[in-house]
């Protein structure tokens, strides 16, 4: 089942880490889409190379083979390119010194050095049945260990139990045989000096029965051969740093530097679960919505990262240049959705006009306000909410608000129940019927000669002329709002009774 690799072919030259060119990876499952977790991930690996003239890798980790989606891969890398984080190599730009960088496309690479950590007593076969191994457990538990590990059975297999097995057409699984007693110590970049002791841990799977190699066994042997120099990750993946720094050791190669970045945790404290349907997770979501790209970028870089500055606000090109991983932060990161759509809404007030009528575009026109529309209509329907706007879907519900009637509710009612609102109403009336065109303009001037004719102003000249129209107390202004539903349409909604 294995082929066989000599000792000096897999035994690696130690490399001096100050010379050493930066290389990160950013490594996803393709068992689903970018989550706001995974693009922190992403953007703090392509940050921390870009600041320090190295390379950001994207490497597919499909060994999951019955959860893989179809469109995960090209949908992760689609909506990274889209954030600005864009990797130097992936599967979609190998470089031929590395690749190939989907796992499923290794297997012969992971094979031979599973065979080679067998040769030297680093590995063994395991023909433990799920069953029996189940059995095992229960009885641990039994006698009260907490945290139940593989028995050894079969570490001391003679050369004729294991042809046994085999004759019987069970295909084993390959586990490491752990150092007994052996501390495991690295200093990580955010949570400094971490120890971990091998008795606790026990000997785990480098190789499933099918050939598919574990994570930890893939990913070590993938970041060694990519010459990964530092690996930034979630803080999940901690418990999984002791498991592969054994391997580097067996191997005899040099151990990249580990950073395990905070958790990120919802408004009650608790982690963010993909399961949670109260907050949207996943950038093709909020791609969806109209959320710019860069402004989910900088909200996701205060998601851990403290900046030296008192700012909020940063571009990519900022961040780059700002980058510091000593400001990572150790404790958790609150996804704060409000914090998000203040950020959003920022960087939509500071489009450009060019830039913002495009941007409003794909979702300007679901709105069955805009179809009988011209252009400058259109152009100023849209201008109307650019300070209001946070997100571009958002528009379409601000335009129904703004020029659809809403029902009545007791402060609008309490507005046209004032005696002076029919005096208001009737005298604009009077005078909007003697127009023959309603601009910006127009529309001020009407009030100008209703307010002299009345003597009202303030709340009681506009508030009754909009609650009528609209139907809600407050909104866009009148003047802006008037020559888009039109002369006809007005007069027919003054002349409406609403009470």
């Amino acid at each position: 089942m294995w082929s066989k690799m000599g000792t000096s072919s897999f035994i690696a030259l130690m490399f001096n880490m100050e010379k050493q060119p930066i290389r990160v990876r950013y490594a996803p499952s393709p068992t689903g889409f970018l989550h706001i977790g995974g693009a922190r991930s992403a953007l703090f690996n392509f940050l921390f190379a870009k600041h320090h003239g190295g390379t950001f890798i994207v490497r597919i980790e499909d060994t999951d083979v019955e959860r893989n989606v179809v469109g995960g891969e090209i949908s992760q890398i689609s909506d990274l390119i889209w954030l600005g984080i864009v990797p130097d190599e992936s599967p979609l730009k190998p470089n031929p010194a590395f690749a190939p960088y989907r796992q499923m496309e290794r297997l012969e690479t992971y094979h031979r050095y599973a065979q080679a950590l067998i040769n030297q007593g680093y590995a063994y076969p395991c023909y433990c049945t799920e069953e029996e191994l189940e059995k095992s457990r229960e009885e641990q538990m039994q006698r009260g260990i907490v945290a139940p590990q593989y028995n050894r059975r079969c570490l001391h297999l003679t050369p004729e139990q294991k042809a046994t097995f085999e004759k019987q057409g069970i295909k084993p699984t390959i586990r490491v045989k752990l150092e007994d007693h052996h501390q495991i110590q690295f200093h990580d970049m955010v949570r400094g000096d971490v120890t971990f002791n091998n008795d606790d841990i026990g000997d785990w799977v480098l190789v499933k029965s099918n050939g598919i190699p574990t994570y930890n066994f893939a990913v070590v042997i993938d970041d060694h051969l990519m010459q990964i120099t530092h690996v930034l990750r979630g803080e999940e993946h901690l418990s999984n740093t002791p498991k592969q720094i054994q391997l580097y050791q067996y191997f005899q190669w040099q151990i990249p530097l580990f950073g395990h970045m905070t958790l990120i945790i919802n408004e009650h404290g608790k982690k963010l679960s993909k399961r949670d349907q109260n907050v949207l997770q996943f950038i093709s979501q909020y791609r969806e919505q109209g959320y710019l790209a860069e402004a989910i970028t900088n909200f996701i870089l205060l998601l851990g990262w403290t900046p030296a500055e008192n700012k909020e606000i940063f571009t990519l090109e900022e961040a780059i240049r700002l980058f510091d991983e000593t400001r990572l932060s150790s404790s958790p990161s609150m996804f704060d959705v409000k914090k998000l759509t203040w950020i959003n809404s920022t960087y939509i007030k500071a489009m450009n006009q060019e830039t913002y009528l495009s941007f409003l575009d794909p979702f300007f026109v679901k709105s069955p306000w805009v179809v009988n529309l011209n252009e400058d209509k259109r152009k100023a329907l849209a201008l109307m909410f650019k300070e209001r706007l946070t997100h571009g879907k958002e528009i379409v519900s601000l335009i129904d608000q703004a020029f659809n009637e809403q029902p009545l509710l007791e402060e609008a009612i309490t507005v046209l129940k004032q005696p002076s609102a029919r005096i208001a109403l009737d005298a604009f009336i009077s005078h909007l019927e003697k127009l023959s065109t309603l601009s910006t303009d127009d529309v001020k001037t009407l009030f100008k000669s209703v307010q002299l004719e009345t003597g009202l102003k303030g709340k009681d000249l506009f508030m009754p002329i909009r609650v009528q129209i609209t139907g809600v107390l407050h909104g866009p202004e009148l003047a802006n709002v008037l020559p888009i539903l039109g002369k006809d349409e007005v007069l027919q909604r003054l002349r409406k009774v609403r009470l």
